[in-house]
Formats: structure tokens, sequence, C-alpha cells
């Protein structure tokens, strides 16, 4: 493994990561043994960060389509008006759900001190492209219907997500925009899949020695596009879309990632097309670094910066949210 310009924190996790992950598109071919595999793997020690309330329930799907299965967050703090986020797991539109993210919507939701709305969309080889969009959109537009009672300010809906989720998340504001739909306020992308065709230099760069590998990448679009997948389409390549009109971004990206060019060029799109976007970039980390923010520094930062972000969705609110374990 060339680990050369990973932190030296970063090293021993991308090595556990690697062992414990199924070889996709390698030895693993086969979605559902690659979801035995990982489901197999060890849970990470310790309790989960602590939140004042969760609730597991189902909402209405798109038109057609089975209800999804969702996790609702509620932060420590007073009950005022606070940002409200629906978030989009990754794990490449195959693999994952809510319980393999739950520690990192735990800390998005204490950093943030926003209701956050966790989505368990439908997954592919079984529900393709662009399924899983719509999955995405339709939780949007349920979650901004239903703001008061989620306890959201007005005017605060964020849409984020991770890796293919934070693809999922880009497409949901794109179908937002053009479909008259739910006003967005921020977009809060961490290593966002914005770009389905892959030939980026950090694909290159980055293909293997980093956990997230090309290999792995071009499977997991092979079960999510399938032979016939319309992979030049705005809602499967985002950066390629036109960005105008679209909501503010927040991008977090990892330097020994092979999305790092996909979701720093999508930023800078953005603020050509007139938007505004910042962005979090942290050259010495790895696909999937969020979730460590107590081992490490970065990825606190990183999920600090995402706080921030979000909270400023909601004039004068401070950060923490009244959490007795953040500072405000």
């Amino acid at each position: 493994m060339s680990a050369d310009r990973l932190a030296p924190a970063a090293r021993p996790l991308v090595r556990a990561l690697s062992e414990a992950f199924p070889d996709v598109g390698g030895t693993v071919t086969d979605a559902a043994e690659a979801r035995r595999i990982l489901d197999a793997a060890p849970a990470r020690p310790g309790p989960p960060p602590p939140v004042r309330e969760t609730l597991d329930r189902t909402i209405p799907g798109p038109e057609g389509a089975p209800p999804l299965p969702v996790r609702i967050y509620r932060p420590y703090g007073d009950a005022g008006p606070r940002p409200t986020v629906v978030y989009l797991h990754g794990g490449g539109w195959v693999l994952c759900g809510l319980d393999s993210h739950d520690r990192t919507v735990r800390t998005l939701c204490r950093t943030s001190g926003a209701v956050v709305v966790s989505v368990a969309h439908r997954l592919a080889p079984e529900a393709r492209f662009p399924e899983p969009v719509r999955d995405a959109y339709a939780a949007v537009c349920w979650a901004a219907a239903r703001l008061g009672a989620l306890g959201g300010a007005p005017g605060a809906l964020v849409v984020a997500g991770d890796s293919s989720g934070g693809g999922l998340a880009a497409a949901a504001a794109l179908m937002a925009r053009d479909l008259g739909g739910p006003r967005i306020a921020l977009q809060a992308l961490v290593y966002p899949v914005t770009d389905s065709r892959a030939v980026t230099d950090s694909y290159r760069r980055n293909a293997e020695g980093y956990y997230l590998t090309r290999r792995a990448m071009r499977w997991f679009a092979e079960q999510y596009f399938g032979p016939d997948g319309d992979r030049d389409h705005p809602y499967a390549a985002p950066v390629r879309a036109d960005l105008s009109g679209m909501p503010p971004a927040h991008v977090v990206t990892a330097g020994c990632d092979p999305l790092c060019d996909e979701g720093r060029t999508y930023a800078e799109r953005l603020r050509r097309a007139g938007g505004r976007a910042t962005e979090g970039h942290y050259p010495a980390m790895f696909h999937g670094f969020l979730g460590f923010g107590d081992l490490l520094p970065d990825a606190a930062e990183a999920m600090g910066g995402l706080g921030r972000a979000i909270v400023e969705t909601v004039p004068d609110r401070k950060i923490g949210g009244g959490d007795p374990g953040l500072t405000a």
C-alpha cells in the first residue's frame, strides 16, 4: 500500500478499513455478498455520540415506489427554530444504510444543533438510476412540508450527504431547482460523487492504496447505472450540469481520495455560475475520514466546518445548539 501522502495517524485506519471492506469489483462481484461481508465487520467500540432523541419511521417514497425508512435525530438544547438537514448516506449506491452512518449523523446533529433526517434510499442494482435520486428528492419534499413539526426554522432546509450520498444530495438540489420544489438553503457535501465518468487526475493519482479504489468505484457505477443508464444526465453528473440558480454549498474533500477532484470542481463550477461555495480541503486525508473525529484532528475540523455552515442558515443562531457536550 502506498501511504506516503497520508497523515501518519490516518495510515492504520486506512489499513484496517481496507482489510474489512469487501473487495468489490475484484473477488466480490455480487451486491448481496458485499452487503453480507460489510454487515459482518466488527462494530466500532464504545457508545455512539449522544443526542437528545432518535426516531425511526417511514415516510412516503416517490410516486409508485415503496415507503422510505428514515431516522430522525433531535439535538440537545433549546426548542427554538434550528436548521433541518436531510442526510443521504454513502456506500456507492449499493451498500450501507441508517445504521452504518449512525455515528456520523449523530456527530453532525450535535455539531450543528440541527434536526437531521437520515434517509435509507433504495440501493442498486435492485434500484438503479434515477430511482435513488427520486428517493432523495421525495425525502427533501417531505421534510420541507414539515419543518414546523420537526422544529426547523423556515428557510433553513439543508440537503447533505457523503460520497454517493453527496451526489444524491446535489442531484436533489438540482431537482428542486428544476421542478420549482422546496427552497434549499445549503448543500453540505462530503467527498461527493459528482461526475459519473471518473476520468479525473485524482482517480489516477489515488487509484489504489487509500481505501476507496478506482476499481471499486467502477463496480459501484456499473451496479448503479446498469448497461443502459444515462451517465450524462445532469442528475447523474451534477458537476457537468447547468449550475445557475443553485443553492450555496460547503464541500469537504480529501487529497488521498479518487473523488477529490470532482468535489473541488463542483465547488468551483458553482462559483463560476454565480453561486457561493466554501470548501474544506484536507490534503493528507482519505475517503471516509469524516467519521473519525475522535482520532483525526482533520476530521474534527471538517465536521466543525460543516456544523458552522449549517448553523449559518439560521441567522443569529450559535453553533452547538445548547448541547452540554459542546461549546456554544
